[in-house]
């Protein structure tokens, strides 16, 4: 039947060329003279009407013909053609030679090849008219257009699939779920080709389709997300109107129909049980109950909540926001003696109410939450929960400050024992009695030292110690009056010497270590051995200060420049406690402002201001004053040096200490001796007049041969040594008293043993043997200090050789 069709629409269009044609040569004859030419023309240019000099006109062919011959187009032909094949026709452009041929006798031309007007429209080309012997043309050259005749000959086709559509559920009929729309390459302006109607091959139970616009629309109100969540519609197109023999195409479309909140929360039980140590802490989770819910994404959002009092006061719901579970917590702790079984309602409801489905019914549900409390053994509980005790300082050792009380909370009511952590009362300054928890005090009090103590007290089941409570406990010392009060500072005041009576020199005030409940009052007055005192008063201010005035007009440093006032300070107790502290009060000179100048040489008041030129001068002075005192010193320790040297000599002149570990050099300048001299001849006490040597006078002794020693102390009952003592006495006091001169001069011996010695004198120096025949010459050599020493001994032997002679 279609190629039945097919046939038929090229007969109509073959008809349709055939009668164009028809038309173009009629009008072609039917016109006398020439139509108007091309702008070439040169008849147009000459201004005159001119015979048309070609014959042609829109030429269509039809698309996809099918024959076995080229299919005639149309014939191009001029008016100076007279048909004896003269003229040679031509075409150039669009397909000539190609898919168009032109006779170049006749003009006809033919399409050789099969055309297909969705691929090109149409063709532009060019019509020559040449003199076939001299290629020259005979007419200007002329353009006309091949049309490509249209057939129903490409189906519609849905270009922008695949299509997806969404639709709430619940939508009420008619709601638009999408637009759909179908494109016909055939053309448009010619008949009924490109002419689409839409209808629905599948599902249209469920929805429809405009015809003319292809927009999907619901048909029916009652679509339910919970029983299908997605439908698929076939769409089909139809050209040529609908009418028969149109060409159709079809597409599916998905329409996905979305969630409203339209199904409330269900508790999929009734009831739930749960369990739970009692000694769970605070924010332990018990456990997890869900609600469902059909619907899906923030429709499922849901909120839990417990709506019993007993449930609100003990446990706590939250809502899981990934998996929208309720998390019920304890709120409060829990007791397995008090209540075993706790029964909770928990209710859940959609945190998003859509109100247009609010009469579908409520959309929230409820359930029963049983919580069992499990029984443990627990450590003893403080009853009551009591943390402050207060005590007296001048409590004895042992005296009860207070009791601690515990309770086994367990049925079994076990036994408690009581200790102290020794770790917060590490100077076990409190004991307590491990039965009935009384706390007594185990050291000596006192509140000044320590007015707080803190303490931790542990029970513990008496045959289970891991069960252990602690307790925090304060311990307050009261205070008792067992300090006296002081003077806060060692107070020291200055009067002038023209001090008027009544003038105030200071105001005290004391401290006393204890804090008495009622506050602190002090009492002052004079001690009782400054009852005779008039040259001061004093005045108790009553607000726990006291205020010293001068009592007399004057006074005089010189006669006396300090006086000592001792004040007694009494507390209020009790008991009353008191003690005397002591005002210095120093007489000080002062200018005719009253301001103090000096004190004892030690000025009170210093002038904070002094100009620049007053301080370069009082640098300058103290300047000199240094010098001064170093060329002095100078001076002085030259001409001490210079009579060292000229003492050098006579080494008996010094008296040396050489086991003393002293000042260095300068502490090896002893006194000197020379003026000794004079009170006593050391040359008259000889060898022989002492005695007391070894083979003293015997006969091995030879007086003629002897040679004297050195001249030495030899202690002898007969001398005298008070001349001595008196004048060393002198020169130690005048010592004393000059301050200038260091202290280097000393006097010390070294043959004198003292008088209670039974043991002589063991200094070679000493010795009366014969021994002592030598010859001293060669300490000559040994320099200059010992020169005097061989001079001596030399002088010596001289003498001993004279007497012998």
């Amino acid at each position: 039947m279609a190629k039945g069709l097919q046939g038929f629409s090229w007969t109509m269009l073959l008809l349709f060329c055939a009668i164009q044609e028809l038309g173009s040569w009629a009008m072609h004859t039917a016109v006398e003279g020439p139509g108007l030419g091309q702008p070439g023309d040169p008849a147009l240019l000459a201004g005159g009407r001119v015979k048309r000099g070609w014959v042609w006109n829109q030429f269509f062919v039809v698309e996809e013909y099918t024959g076995t011959e080229p299919l005639y187009v149309g014939k191009i032909h001029s008016d100076s053609d007279e048909g004896d094949g003269s003229i040679k026709y031509t075409i150039s452009g669009e397909g000539a030679g190609t898919i168009f041929l032109i006779d170049e006798i006749t003009g006809d031309i033919h399409a050789t090849e099969r055309l297909d007007r969705e691929q090109k429209t149409f063709y532009t080309l060019r019509a020559q008219a040449r003199d076939r012997q001299t290629d020259q043309l005979l007419e200007p050259e002329s353009e006309f257009i091949i049309k490509v005749q249209d057939i129903n000959d490409s189906e519609p086709r849905f270009l922008e699939g695949p299509y997806i559509g969404s639709v709430a559920e619940l939508s009420p009929i008619g709601t638009s779920v999408m637009q759909v729309m179908a494109s016909d390459a055939d053309d448009p302006t010619y008949g009924s080709s490109a002419r689409v109607v839409y209808s629905v091959l599948e599902g249209e139970q469920h929805f429809t389709v405009d015809s003319k616009t292809g927009v999907i629309r619901t048909a029916v109100a009652d679509l339910d997300r919970e029983t299908q969540d997605r439908y698929e519609v076939v769409i089909r197109a139809t050209d040529m109107a609908g009418q028969l023999g149109g060409l159709s195409g079809s597409t599916t479309v998905t329409i996905v129909v979305t969630d409203v909140n339209d199904n409330p929360p269900r508790f999929p039980q009734k009831m739930y049980q749960f369990s739970i140590v009692e000694t769970a802490p605070v924010g332990t989770a018990i456990g997890r109950v869900k609600a469902e819910d059909s619907d899906v994404g923030e429709n499922t959002d849901m909120t839990y909540q417990v709506k019993d009092e007993e449930g609100v006061e003990m446990f706590k719901v939250t809502t899981d926001s990934n998996t929208q579970e309720a998390i019920i917590t304890v709120q409060k702790p829990l007791d397995y003696e008090s209540k075993k079984v706790h029964t909770v309602v928990v209710e859940a409801l959609n945190k998003f109410v859509d109100p247009r489905f609010v009469d579908l019914g409520t959309f929230r549900d409820q359930t029963i939450v049983r919580v069992s409390v499990l029984d443990v053994d627990e450590p003893p509980e403080f009853r009551p929960p009591s943390n402050l005790m207060e005590v007296q300082e001048d409590a004895h050792v042992g005296s009860v400050v207070g009791v601690v009380t515990a309770l086994d909370p367990d049925t079994a009511n076990h036994p408690v024992r009581y200790a102290i952590d020794r770790s917060t009362d590490t100077e076990r300054i409190f004991d307590i009695d491990a039965k009935t928890g009384a706390i007594v005090t185990g050291k000596v009090l006192d509140r000044e030292t320590a007015g707080w103590h803190n303490i931790t007290v542990l029970a513990m089941e008496a045959d289970n110690h891991s069960q252990v409570s602690r307790a925090s406990l304060r311990i307050r010392i009261l205070d008792v009056n067992d300090n006296p009060p002081e003077l806060a500072t060692p107070y020291e005041a200055a009067v002038c010497e023209d001090a008027k009576p009544g003038q105030l020199i200071q105001t005290i005030s004391v401290v006393d270590r204890d804090e008495p409940q009622s506050g602190h009052r002090f009492y002052f007055t004079l001690a009782p051995e400054a009852t005779n005192n008039h040259h001061f008063s004093l005045l108790d201010i009553q607000d726990n200060t006291a205020a010293v005035h001068t009592q007399r007009v004057g006074f005089n440093r010189q006669e006396q420049d300090v006086y000592l006032l001792p004040i007694l300070v009494v507390d209020s107790g009790p008991p009353a406690l008191s003690s005397t502290g002591t005002l210095t009060i120093r007489v000080c000179g002062c200018d005719s402002n009253g301001a103090i100048q000096s004190c004892n040489s030690t000025a009170y008041v210093v002038s904070a201001t002094l100009s620049p030129g007053a301080l370069i001068a009082l640098l300058v002075c103290i300047l000199i004053l240094v010098v001064l005192v170093l060329l002095i010193l100078t001076l002085k320790r030259h001409h001490k040096s210079h009579l060292t040297s000229e003492d050098d000599e006579d080494m008996r002149d010094n008296v040396i200490k050489y086991n003393d570990e002293g000042g260095g050099e300068q502490d090896t300048e002893a006194y000197d001796m020379s003026a000794l001299r004079s009170l006593y001849d050391f040359s008259e006490i000889k060898g022989g007049d002492g005695g007391g040597g070894p083979g003293e006078g015997g006969p091995g002794r030879n007086p003629t041969s002897e040679l004297h020693a050195l001249p030495q102390w030899v202690q002898s009952p007969d001398l005298d040594f008070s001349v001595f003592r008196d004048y060393i006495s002198r020169k130690v006091e005048q010592a004393d008293e000059d301050l200038s001169v260091p202290p280097y001069d000393s006097f010390q011996t070294y043959a004198f043993e003292g008088s209670d010695s039974p043991v002589p004198s063991l200094s070679s120096i000493n010795t009366w043997s014969s021994g002592s025949e030598q010859d001293f010459s060669y300490l000559g050599g040994w320099g200059p200090r010992f020169r005097q020493l061989a001079a001596l001994y030399a002088g010596r032997r001289g003498e001993e050789d004279s007497e012998e002679s």
